[in-house]
């Protein structure tokens, strides 16, 4: 779903990362190696078209200098949240793949310097940021409260929503009611897609929901869907008039 053009997914959009898994593993050489076969491994760099950089990135667990920061991952999602960023837009921001950032994230990766210095230069921090832990939430009793009809609107060509709880920031869910304006699956210049999940209620009227791997699914008043928000989606009015929903996206 889209907020800025059509859903949720202009906030969170999610596309192919350019890289792959196995280019940037590819790329890791391991000390024992480097010790076994200097002289071919100095030949190589020499030839034309030979690979001379340093590494981007260690497997977690491979031999040679990697930088181990504790929790590094979780501070580099922080920041990515913070600023609504999407794998995809900080891979282009970074040129690390896609792939590679959210192996980074997860804990499973470990950035070498060549990779820090890509991440300190595409996030726009300086190292200490990148390195000073994740700060708890000041209160553990958060809470916000919106009265009917006073969410934040933002209407777009096919969907007018209302944000609601906007007070709070850095949440784990965004919710939101919107009035689907759009009666036809053309009505959009294409599939949604966005990282996370989704929750779908209808409030009023019909709708039909479009998925790129399912048939269109008919939902009247009272029911519900959850789905995963990387498959395409795009959501019609099926009634005579504008339907309702409750969207609630997390990522």
């Amino acid at each position: 779903m889209r907020i800025f053009k059509s859903s949720i997914g202009d906030i969170a959009g999610l596309g192919a990362g350019d890289g792959s898994d196995d280019e940037a593993e590819s790329m890791a050489v391991t000390d024992r190696e480097a010790l076994q076969a200097p002289d071919e491994a100095s030949a190589a760099a020499r030839q034309p078209g030979g690979v001379d950089e340093p590494p981007v990135l260690h497997v977690a667990g491979a031999t040679g200098p990697r930088l181990e920061p504790l929790r590094l991952g979780e501070r580099i999602r922080a920041i990515r949240r913070d600023n609504r960023w999407t794998l995809e837009e900080v891979s282009r921001k970074t040129g690390l793949a896609r792939s590679t950032l959210s192996k980074i994230e997860n804990g499973q990766m470990s950035p070498t310097f060549e990779a820090v210095r890509k991440l300190v230069a595409g996030l726009g921090v300086d190292i200490p940021q990148l390195f000073q832990p994740t700060a708890p939430p000041s209160s553990p009793g958060r809470r916000a409260v919106t009265r009917a009809d006073k969410g934040r609107a933002h209407p777009t060509a096919t969907y007018e929503h209302e944000l609601l709880c906007t007070a709070l920031t850095n949440k784990k869910m965004i919710p939101f009611k919107s009035r689907i304006r759009a009666r036809s699956f053309e009505d959009f210049p294409g599939w949604v897609r966005h990282e996370g999940e989704e929750f779908l209620l209808v409030l009023e009227g019909s709708v039909a929901l479009y998925t790129e791997y399912y048939e269109p699914l008919r939902l009247d008043v009272g029911d519900s869907v959850y789905y995963d928000s990387g498959m395409g989606h795009a959501c019609v009015s099926e009634s005579e008039g504008d339907a309702l929903i409750l969207w609630v996206t997390a990522s």
